[in-house]
């Protein structure tokens, strides 16, 4: 008993430890997975999601600019958003994304889209593997 004691709260704490710290890589929730997007004056962050397959997500979207975002997937018959978020607050958007393809995300408040507050969500294929942000190199020869 007293083993047990002892390796619960190093269990937890190696646990809680996660994945490393990463924001922009899903984690597990009820709905499978979560993926954190920060939205202000006018990007996405990340603005390209790559998920390993169809299913069911959670977007945990935090509004870190200074006037009210939201955020909408659409693509592949699938068409949902959030309400507006308020500078400093979140909320969280679950959305079944049951075909492999690309899913346009963006901010759809007036004008907000065209100002660049805007991003893909890949689902399937060889990109999404890494089911995190894509990024390009700038190192010179890549």
């Amino acid at each position: 008993m007293r083993r047990i004691v002892v390796l619960l709260p190093v269990a937890l704490f190696v646990a809680s430890c996660g994945g490393g710290g990463s924001t922009t890589a899903p984690t597990s929730s009820a709905a499978g997975q979560t993926i954190q997007i920060s939205e202000k004056e006018f990007s996405l962050s990340p603005s390209t999601v790559s998920l390993a397959k169809a299913g069911t997500y959670e977007f945990k979207v935090t509004n870190n600019g200074a006037i009210p975002h939201a955020l909408e997937i659409e693509g592949n018959g699938v068409e949902e958003k959030t309400g507006d978020i308020a500078p400093g607050s979140a909320m969280t958007l679950r959305v079944t994304l049951s075909k492999t393809g690309s899913y346009d995300m963006y901010c759809p408040v007036d004008g907000h889209r065209a100002q660049g507050m805007k991003g893909s969500v890949a689902v399937g294929g060889a990109s999404g593997a890494g089911q995190g942000t894509t990024t390009t190199s700038t190192k010179p020869g890549y």
